[in-house]
């Protein structure tokens, strides 16, 4: 209970502190990189993980400082991957698969604060934070367009980040070791000019045999096997063509997927 506590408490600060990096960003004539590059958390991980996150990608076939990227997650099979191209390819191609190394929660999206839930449906990046509490973390703009039609209205919470350490309460860490790789992704795909950086969550690969799985397991539950029907349109899109499908959000909370 003590260390869901203060889990908590400094998870609370995530907010705040980065109100006050957006601040310093603001003011600052420099590119991002360079700006991230002043905090001492992301020196460190350029130092230690530069020349490994280049061969990761020049292995592909991808320029780092001009690559773009994308990332998936599996909640069953506890892993997160980063998938990266080319200003030339429109197709993704995966650059590494990070294991998620704790969680909370069950299969099935996150509906309201407290919840424990790591959210499913499709986000993005919307926060870099080099002083985490969790040593960095990316934030994931939880709660979404389809949240906010199908959540617990005025109680939803947020807060939601792919971060460092290894103890969560419906967020994904990595471990400090490794969020310095995907941070360090992230970043250099921000300062090459992508705007935003998607984060599809799945509760498992989507495949027949992990529909099969879900449908079997959660046959009683009206809501989720049509949830996760809706969504494993994207997850098949990208599957079968390696680019990111157009994704909207319909009156009732449905994603429109194409």
């Amino acid at each position: 209970m003590k260390t869901l506590i203060l889990y908590s408490l400094r998870k609370s600060t995530e907010s705040v502190l980065f109100g006050l990096i957006f601040f310093s960003f603001v003011f600052m004539p420099d590119n991002f990189k360079s700006q991230q590059k002043q905090f001492a958390r992301v020196k460190t991980a350029y130092t230690e993980k530069e020349k490994l996150v280049k061969e990761l990608f020049s292995s592909k076939g991808i320029e780092l400082s001009s690559a773009t990227i994308f990332i998936r997650a599996f909640k069953k099979e506890a892993q997160l991957e980063v998938w990266g191209k080319s200003e030339k390819y429109e197709k993704y191609q995966l650059i590494k698969t990070y294991s998620i190394c704790s969680s909370s929660g069950e299969l099935g999206p996150k509906r309201k604060q407290g919840d424990g839930q790591v959210p499913e449906g499709f986000y993005h990046i919307d926060r870099f934070n080099p002083y985490s509490n969790f040593y960095l973390s990316l934030g994931v703009n939880y709660p979404n367009a389809s949240d906010k039609i199908l959540g617990n209205k005025g109680n939803l919470g947020g807060d939601i980040f792919i971060h460092g350490n290894c103890v969560t309460i419906g967020c994904m860490p990595l471990t400090d070791d490794k969020i310095k790789e995907v941070y360090l992704m992230a970043v250099e795909a921000k300062s090459n000019g992508q705007t935003k950086i998607p984060v599809h969550i799945f509760p498992c690969r989507m495949d027949e045999n992990g529909m099969k799985y879900l449908e079997k397991e959660f046959k009683t539950d009206v809501k989720l096997v049509p949830f996760w029907k809706n969504i494993q349109k994207g997850y098949e899109h990208f599957e079968n063509d390696k680019t990111l499908p157009t994704i909207s959000v319909l009156n009732n909370g449905e994603y429109s997927i194409r």
